[in-house]
């Protein structure tokens, strides 16, 4: 099974875990986050993150998502990318988490385009009368 870690501005990883526990109706395991604070030492951090990805990996490798590009939780998320091993994809969204948990049992490569195709057609305008099925 795939690890997967965000690493995010504050609490938004937590957040999106939760909100996830409650669509995916459990706990899905090898799954954490890593907040980082205006106060952190971007050093520190990576360190922690690279601590992180080696719990997570049971030998499937991780991705690790990221919020926004080139922010600092980005930047130290693409510290750790391993090709083939440990991925990375930026603007993680809760459609995005989903797709990932619902296909990390498949190869990192795929299931990070399944996680990337997720969190692009989880991003729509609504207009009145629309109704739309998850």
């Amino acid at each position: 099974m795939i690890g997967i870690l965000i690493i995010s501005h504050g609490n938004l990883g937590d957040s999106l875990i939760h909100c996830a526990h409650h669509v995916m109706g459990g706990n899905p395991p090898q799954l954490t986050h890593l907040g980082v604070t205006v106060q952190d030492d971007p050093e520190a951090v990576t360190l922690k993150a690279l601590e992180l990805v080696k719990q997570l990996d049971s030998g499937d490798g991780v991705l690790v998502l990221s919020d926004i590009c080139g922010a600092t939780p980005c930047n130290i998320a693409g510290r750790l990318v391993k090709p083939g091993k440990v991925e990375c994809l930026a603007g993680v969204n809760l459609p995005m988490l989903v797709r990932a948990l619902t296909y990390r049992n498949e190869p990192l490569t795929a299931m990070m385009e399944k996680a990337l195709s997720g969190g692009k057609e989880g991003a729509m305008r609504i207009c009145p009368g629309d109704s739309h099925a998850a």
